[in-house]
């Protein structure tokens, strides 16, 4: 199987949990006339943070950065055994995010590992642009309308988080309601807290907990474990597109019957560069990223 940057977090994707806000300073928004504002409900929120996306994944189209995933694999006392990593080229395709390896652990990929992986690039590019195409995780998505059934969110406040104010909730799922299909069910199972950034409507912090063991197949297939983590931080870059900045993730977890996994996973994003999609979405075609100034 291949890994990716993003295959770490996949089972984590509907398991939304955190840590608090210790370490924020509390910051008072204030109107024009100098007055404290009304700080809006989750929903209210949540719902914006929804219909911005679409514009949102038009401006990502014109974006291309590197991840770099270092992954801690762990023993029973919590001490690394063994540190991977990988380096991928991200990009994004009629809002589907398309990724390239290039690096594993420090050195480039060989001549022929290269030209199989933009072979497989061109080939995901090509199915992801045929009309009427949608992702796995696109027939799995859980709408917001859906996500207020499933989860209860409280203490509204205000935070300054890396010099912008946003809005933070507490959530945690309620283990009362009904679900249907896997990623609702693994909502009820998480406590945390988000950070929606009150200017952009976008969320810019999201830090997860598996509060209980969650199984799929009765736990034959796979089973993630309770105390499992994840912290999501994404940035305004350029002042126009909010991407992914970095993403960590202690994950404990077991897979088709095999041992116990437990490993540490750190992803860092950056060397953001704008591009001409037409050219990433031409197969074989390369990217020429204009110079900035």
């Amino acid at each position: 199987m291949r890994s990716s940057p993003w295959l770490a977090t996949s089972a984590f994707i509907a398991v939304l949990a955190g840590f608090g806000t210790g370490g924020f300073v509390l910051s008072p928004g204030v109107s024009a006339a100098g007055e404290p504002t009304a700080i809006p409900d989750a929903a209210t929120m949540l719902r914006e943070v929804e219909a911005h996306q679409k514009q949102l994944d038009k401006i990502r189209e014109n974006y291309t950065f590197r991840a770099v995933q270092t992954t801690r694999q762990l023993d029973s006392s919590g001490k690394t055994k063994k540190t991977e990593t990988e380096e991928h080229e991200v990009f994004f395709v009629n809002g589907h995010r398309v990724e390239k390896l290039v690096r594993k652990d420090g050195k480039d990929l060989s001549p022929d590992q290269a030209r199989k992986e933009q072979d497989r690039v061109n080939k995901e590019v090509l199915k992801i642009s045929q009309p009427g195409y949608k992702s796995p995780e696109e027939k799995d998505d859980i709408t917001v309308a859906r996500l207020l059934q499933i989860v209860a969110f409280s203490r509204p406040r205000r935070v300054s988080l890396n010099g912008r104010d946003t809005i933070a909730f507490d959530f945690a799922g309620d283990e009362h309601a009904k679900t249907h299909g896997r990623d609702e069910e693994a909502l009820k199972k998480v406590s945390g807290t988000v950070w929606i950034d009150e200017a952009d409507r976008e969320v810019s912090r999201m830090s997860a907990t598996l509060d209980e063991n969650y199984h799929v197949g009765f736990g034959l297939l796979a089973s993630v474990a309770k105390g499992t983590n994840l912290v999501f931080d994404q940035g305004l870059i350029r002042n126009e597109a909010w991407l992914p900045t970095a993403i960590t993730l202690h994950l404990q977890a077991r897979a088709f019957l095999v041992a116990g996994i437990r490993a540490d996973v750190d992803i860092r994003f950056d060397e953001y560069k704008k591009f001409q999609t037409d050219a990433v979405q031409q197969p074989g075609a390369s990217v020429t990223t204009p110079p900035t100034h």
